[in-house]
């Protein structure tokens, strides 16, 4: 088997409220194996996940599970975490409303302590997680979760279970393909007459989803 001639290391952050199921989407999408038993997070914890995007390149992720509360909560703590991070995952749970409304601070958090080298934000695809728990009113209208992630620069979102594995590779897949095409940019702004025919940007991506099959 040939190796892969491109390999990229990106940093990823898995934030949002205590409870939300941060751990379990993680634990989930790393090593294919769910349980309600998880001991919340103290800190920070880490996991890799390789992906064989294509024939000629391998993505490894590394996920950043971070769980902070209190006055660290969306303090300087979080600068320190968030550090040379390319994407992000904010994360809420659907059956406690509380946790949505956490969202724009977590976002605005983010923004005001990580951006690329170009100034822009990086790329973060929210996460409605716990959609196996029956209805929820927050998720009614896909169109207004559509227009909620355009006010506040989402890159899409996703209804995701870590119990039923639902939603939680195509969110991945979604985040990477933004971060690929922001390093895209990156180089081609730093090496503008070099032409890198394996770098061309994907097409414009529409992420969201609210498929649950």
């Amino acid at each position: 088997m040939q190796a892969a001639n491109k390999e990229h290391l990106y940093k990823l952050l898995v934030i949002g409220d205590l409870g939300v199921g941060k751990t379990s989407i993680i634990k989930r999408y790393v090593h294919q194996n769910f349980s309600s038993h998880y001991r919340a997070t103290i800190g920070v914890d880490f996991a890799l996940k390789v992906l064989h995007w294509d024939p000629d390149t391998v993505v490894r992720l590394q996920l950043w599970d971070i769980a902070v509360i209190g006055q660290e909560r969306f303090g300087n703590m979080t600068r320190v975490y968030y550090r040379e991070a390319m994407g992000a995952f904010i994360v809420f749970d659907v059956t406690r409303p509380a946790t949505f409304e956490a969202v724009t601070k977590w976002k605005n958090d983010l923004d005001s302590k990580l951006s690329l080298p170009n100034g822009k934000p990086v790329s973060v695809v929210l996460l409605a997680n716990k959609c196996d728990q029956g209805q929820d009113v927050l998720l009614n209208n896909g169109l207004k979760m559509d227009q909620f992630c355009k006010e506040h620069g989402f890159v899409g979102w996703f209804e995701t279970s870590a119990k039923e594995n639902i939603n939680i590779d195509e969110a991945s897949r979604c985040l990477v393909k933004h971060i690929l095409a922001n390093e895209c940019e990156l180089m081609e702004s730093i090496e503008p007459d070099i032409v890198k025919p394996h770098l061309t940007p994907p097409r414009a991506l529409s992420c969201s989803s609210c498929a649950k099959s």
